[in-house]
């Protein structure tokens, strides 16, 4: 079969997902392993490995978009959230393997601290930005009302 056979096979076929998944991006790549697998679905914490696991399922698969993909999904809230709190790991069919180490649970912890104290100087600078700029803005209304004031004397 070349590959003008598998681009034109009728979407939703097997060659033709074949034929999609190389240049699928990791975002598309990241939806068709949530719409396949379990452990991707519900957002379990993932077996070490798990990259095998999909070139093993999904040969054609690019390994630099799979691994985009990964980084995506486990660097996501949700996941982080529930490695947090997890006690064991799982396969892409939603099989329980070994356990989350310490460890891992602490970084994801760590990880976690780490964005909300990011977002909370966020906040804060957005909002001194803010307080700034209004600052300004009445300074500003001010001047032009004491310029309007005394030009209006003369």
């Amino acid at each position: 079969m070349n590959n003008n056979s598998l681009a034109d096979a009728p979407a939703g076929t097997p060659a033709a997902d074949a034929a999609a998944t190389p240049s699928a991006s990791p975002r598309q790549l990241l939806k068709q392993l949530q719409d396949q697998f379990p452990a991707f679905k519900n957002c379990l914490p993932l077996a070490i490995g798990i990259d095998k696991q999909i070139l093993a399922r999904m040969p054609d698969v690019d390994r630099k978009v799979m691994r985009t993909a990964l980084g995506i999904h486990t660097g996501s809230m949700r996941y982080l959230r529930a490695m947090e709190k997890a006690t064991v790991r799982f396969d892409l069919d939603g099989n329980a393997g070994e356990e989350v180490t310490e460890t891992h649970r602490a970084h994801a912890k760590e990880t976690l601290q780490q964005r909300f104290k990011k977002e909370a100087e966020r906040k804060k600078a957005e909002r001194e930005a803010a307080k700034a700029e209004e600052a300004a803005r009445q300074r500003q209304e001010k001047l032009a009302a004491l310029a309007s004031k005394f030009s209006s004397r003369h």
